[in-house]
């Protein structure tokens, strides 16, 4: 008996050591590198770009944030709105800034009781209509940091890049809510964009991201992915991003805030909404992201599980703080880099149930029916 429960907590401990070797890799190869990371030289070439931004319903923010995108400091560009089926007064706004700014176009689609379409839809339109190579993705609700944003993305095109990975956090607010969507949004870029600077590019997010119009047009556009009610930024980066084909740009300037949700029914059905398009990503990467996930939550069971032996204590905590202190390290590191604020303290305890809260969401989009979930 006494060899059988020391053999146990062996087996116990060992699980635990090896799922904090695995949480610091995590930390130190992918994520530690969006601190150390150094933007490519670029030159100062103002490549003409479109601008694309699909809006439904979407007149307040419109007002609100459409300005900072219309008035870039960029000599050659369009912004292309896509009115999808809008029912509040966005033709109106719209009409009003296209008298004051040249180079906003009107792209609308009406609204058809025979015909339901995704986002994807709304994007196609929007890409077809534009008349640049160089094609940057926003949303309604984002606005750029600066007005350098356009420079910095576009500056990374060359023969070579056919995607640039930018960073789209949200804005700061009060409610823990806004700590958890913010922390959530900045631990995916960690991934996203460590993942892209080691060579494994899987993601990008549609309130920052540009690709080349010809990469759409020669994959035939979103593909096999094109029925999924998601996915028009990152099955596609997925789908057609390289480790040669990739740049990554987070430097401030270049950074989106968007507007967060502030109800947790709302903040729960985009979550779902989001992760939609997990399944469909390449083998290699749902193994890497699982793997992460899948280490956490052994690390913290076992760590409950030895923490019930009190001979054990000193040898566990050593292992516990070795990752706490790189944890804390890492993510304050690179919460200064993308200019976010006072979410380290916040992140100790996320970092426990967010992969609870994951699995919640992703099981609760097994039981939906087909179709169920919108994107607007």
């Amino acid at each position: 008996m006494w060899y059988d429960d020391n053999l146990y907590l062996l087996v116990v401990f060992l699980i635990f050591a090896f799922s904090t070797v695995i949480q610091l890799f995590y930390y130190l190869f992918f994520y530690l590198s969006v601190y150390l990371h150094k933007p490519a030289a670029v030159d100062n070439s103002t490549q003409p770009v479109s601008i694309i931004i699909c809006a439904r319903n979407e007149a307040e923010n419109l007002k609100t944030f459409l300005p900072a995108v219309l008035e870039q400091d960029y000599p050659d560009y369009e912004v292309i709105v896509v009115n999808d089926c809008s029912e509040d007064n966005s033709y109106d706004v719209l009409g009003t800034f296209s008298l004051q700014y040249p180079n906003l176009k009107i792209s609308s689609i009406n609204k058809d009781s025979k015909f339901s379409h995704n986002k994807k839809f709304a994007q196609f339109i929007g890409i077809k209509a534009a008349k640049n190579e160089i094609l940057l993705f926003t949303d309604a609700d984002c606005h750029p940091e600066s007005d350098k944003w356009i420079q910095s993305m576009a500056s990374h095109f060359d023969d070579k890049t056919s995607f640039v990975l930018g960073y789209g956090g949200y804005l700061n607010e009060k409610g823990l809510l806004n700590k958890y969507i913010r922390y959530d949004s900045m631990t995916i870029a960690m991934q996203y964009l460590g993942m892209a600077i080691r060579g494994v590019p899987y993601m990008g997010v549609g309130r920052n991201l540009a690709y080349r119009r010809s990469v759409f047009f020669d994959n035939k556009g979103y593909g096999a992915h094109n029925h999924i009610i998601s996915g028009d930024d990152d099955l596609f980066v997925n789908t057609n991003a390289t480790k040669r084909n990739t740049i990554v740009e987070f430097r401030e300037g270049a950074h989106t805030r968007s507007v967060p949700l502030s109800g947790i029914n709302e903040w729960f059905t985009q979550k779902k909404r989001h992760l939609t398009t997990a399944p469909f990503y390449k083998l290699r990467d749902k193994l890497i992201l699982i793997t992460e996930t899948a280490s956490r939550m052994i690390f913290y069971i076992t760590l409950i599980v030895l923490l019930s032996f009190i001979f054990l204590w000193p040898y566990v905590l050593a292992v516990f703080g070795l990752r706490l202190l790189i944890q804390i390290i890492v993510f304050t590191l690179v919460q200064k880099k993308l200019n976010e604020k006072g979410l380290t303290i916040y992140s100790l305890f996320f970092d426990i149930f967010s992969p609870v809260i994951n699995a919640l969401v992703f099981f609760s989009n097994q039981l939906d029916r087909p179709g169920k979930n919108r994107w607007k």
